[in-house]
C-alpha cells in the first residue's frame, strides 16, 4: 500500500552574502587583491575610492554591524531608493554571486599561503620597522642595491655616494652599516649579505645557539672558512678538537644553508616568498596588532550607478510608460548596487574578524609573543579562541589555515600557534610542540647502537613530569619524521 505522509524538518542553509563573506575570510592578503580586482572588473557598480556624495553615503553605507548583520555579515534590510514599483517578487530573482555555491573543489581545496616578489617583500617589511624618513630612503636604497641572488655587492662607500646624489642625503658607513643589520633580519635569512660568508652566518643566528653543532658550526665559518670552501674537514676537525658525529653534523648543518637567499634556485629573479596578513610590535611590552595595509582596500559604490537608480524612479514619478527594457534596466542596476554594496561590507567584516581573532591569539600566547621563545607557547585549540572572540570554531578555523603574521622574529603560519596539551605533574597543559621538542632531543642524544624504543620514550617522558602514553610517543615521532627504534640502529 502506498502512504502519503508529512514530514517537517528544520534547516539552515547559507544566504549567498554568507558564502561570499566565507569565501573572502579564508583567503589569504595577496589572493584578495586579486579576487577584488575580479570583483572590480564584473560590478561596474563597485569602484576604488573613498570620496562620495553624503546622500550616496546615506544610502549605501553603514559602518554599524548591529542588528542588521549576523556573524557573517548578512544585509536584511534594503535602505536604499525606492524600485518596488518596478518589480514584483516573480520577477527580481536576487543577486546571483560570482562563484556561488561550495563545489567539491570548494571542500577539498586548501588555501595557498600569500606570496608576493622579493622586492615587494622586502620593502614590506621595511615598512614594519617604523623608521624615520631618513632611515627609511637610507633602507629603500639598500634594497635597490640588493643583486637577485640576495647579495650587496656595491661597496657602502659607493651606496653613501648614490644616496648623496641621488636623494641628497648625506650618511656615513657606520650609518649605513645600522641599517643594514636591520635588513639582513628580513625573511628570506641571509638576505643582504655581502659575501657567502656573512650570508652563512646571518642563516646560522637563527638557529639554536645552544644547540652545540650550531655552535661548532659557526665556529667553522667564523675561523676556518677557507678551510671549509676547500673542504679540508680533517684539519677543522683537530684544530677546533671535536669527535667524528659533531663534526658531520655540523657540517650537514652548513651545507644545508641556502648560498643564494634571493631566488629559489631555478633562475627566476621574481621568486615567491611569504607576505604576511598580520604585523605585531612589541612596544616595551605593549603587543601592538595591525593588518596588512592590502586587507583595508579603499572601495565605494558608483555614484553614476547610484544617480543611474535614482533618475529612473524620478521618471516613473512623471508618469512615463513602464517599458519592459526600462524594467530590466532597473533589475540590473539595482543588483549591481546590492553586489557592491554586500562586497563592501563583506570586506569590512572580514577585516574586524581578522583583527579580532589575531588579537585574542596574541593575548594568549602572550609570553611568545614577547621573545619568541617557544618554549613558552601554551597549548591552544581553535575552540579556546572561538570562545574568547564569541565566534564559531569554523570563522576561526578560516582564519587561521592560510594566514601568516609577522613579527619581531620572523614570520609564522597562524597554524604554528595552535597544538593540543599534555597534563604534567604538576596539573598544568604542556604544549603538544613542547613535547614534541624534548621527545627529538632525546632521541638525538640515544645510543646510536642502542636507539631507545617507544615504551622506554614513554617512560622517560613521564619521568620528567609528561603524562603521555606510548601510542602518543609514536604518533609525535611519526610526525617528526622519525622512524622506529631498529631502524636508527648504527652498527
Amino acid at each position: 500500500m502506498q502512504k502519503l505522509s508529512l514530514n517537517q524538518s528544520l534547516q539552515q542553509r547559507l544566504s549567498p552574502q554568507q558564502i561570499q563573506f566565507i569565501k573572502l575570510l579564508q583567503i589569504p592578503t595577496a589572493e584578495l587583491e586579486q579576487r577584488i580586482e575580479e570583483e572590480l572588473e564584473i560590478n561596474p557598480a563597485l569602484e576604488e575610492g573613498m570620496d562620495m556624495d553624503e546622500r550616496v553615503k546615506d544610502d549605501y553605507e553603514d559602518d554599524d554591524y548591529g542588528d542588521d548583520y549576523d556573524e557573517y555579515g548578512e544585509y536584511e534590510r534594503y535602505e536604499g531608493l525606492d524600485v518596488k514599483q518596478y518589480l514584483d517578487q516573480d520577477d527580481y530573482a536576487g543577486y546571483k554571486m560570482y562563484g556561488d555555491g561550495w563545489g567539491d573543489e570548494d571542500r577539498d581545496a586548501m588555501p595557498v599561503i600569500a606570496t608576493n616578489t622579493l622586492a615587494e617583500s622586502l620593502v614590506q617589511q621595511l615598512g614594519y620597522l617604523r623608521l624615520d624618513t631618513r632611515q627609511e630612503a637610507i633602507g629603500m636604497q639598500l634594497i635597490g642595491s640588493i643583486e637577485e641572488d640576495g647579495y650587496i655587492r656595491r661597496p657602502l662607500r659607493s651606496i653613501c655616494n648614490d644616496l648623496a646624489f641621488t636623494q641628497n642625503i648625506y650618511t656615513t658607513e657606520d650609518e649605513l652599516a645600522v641599517i643594514l643589520k636591520k635588513v639582513q633580519t628580513f625573511e628570506p635569512a641571509g638576505i643582504g649579505a655581502r659575501d657567502l660568508r656573512e650570508c652563512l652566518l646571518l642563516q646560522l643566528e637563527r638557529k639554536d645557539q645552544e644547540d652545540i653543532e650550531v655552535e661548532v658550526a659557526v665556529k667553522i665559518i667564523t675561523d676556518h672558512f677557507d678551510e671549509f670552501t676547500k673542504k679540508h674537514y680533517e684539519k677543522i676537525q683537530r684544530r677546533i678538537d671535536i669527535d667524528d658525529e659533531t663534526m658531520k653534523e655540523a657540517i650537514r648543518i652548513i651545507t644545508r644553508l641556502n648560498p643564494k637567499p634571493g631566488n629559489t634556485g631555478n633562475g627566476d629573479s621574481t621568486a615567491a616568498y611569504l607576505m604576511a596578513d598580520f604585523i605585531v610590535t612589541n612596544s616595551n611590552g605593549k603587543l601592538d596588532v595591525i593588518l596588512n595595509s592590502k586587507n583595508a582596500p579603499e572601495l565605494r559604490v558608483s555614484r553614476s550607478f547610484a544617480e543611474m537608480l535614482d533618475t529612473y524612479d524620478k521618471t516613473d514619478k512623471n508618469g512615463s510608460a513602464q517599458h519592459k527594457s526600462i524594467k530590466e534596466t532597473v533589475t540590473f542596476v539595482k543588483q549591481k548596487l546590492d553586489a557592491a554594496k554586500w562586497f563592501i561590507d563583506a570586506i569590512k567584516q572580514r577585516q574586524q574578524t581578522l583583527l579580532k581573532t589575531m588579537k585574542a591569539i596574541v593575548e594568549y600566547q602572550r609570553d611568545f609573543f614577547l621573545d619568541g621563545d617557544e618554549s613558552k607557547l601554551r597549548p591552544m585549540i581553535l575552540k579556546d579562541i572561538a570562545n574568547r572572540i564569541e565566534m564559531d570554531i569554523s570563522t576561526v578555523s578560516r582564519v587561521a589555515n592560510s594566514k601568516a603574521v609577522q613579527t619581531d622574529f620572523g614570520i609564522y603560519p597562524l597554524k604554528y600557534f595552535f597544538s593540543e596539551g599534555i597534563a604534567t605533574d604538576s596539573g598544568e597543559d604542556a604544549s603538544s610542540r613542547e613535547v614534541k621538542n624534548i621527545l627529538k632531543e632525546l632521541i638525538e642524544n640515544e645510543p646510536k647502537n642502542s636507539p631507545l624504543s617507544d615504551d622506554k620514550l614513554e617512560k622517560m617522558l613521564n619521568k620528567r613530569g609528561y603524562n603521555i602514553a606510548r601510542r602518543t610517543v609514536a604518533k609525535y615521532r611519526e610526525q617528526l619524521n622519525i622512524p622506529v627504534a631498529r631502524l636508527r640502529k648504527q652498527l
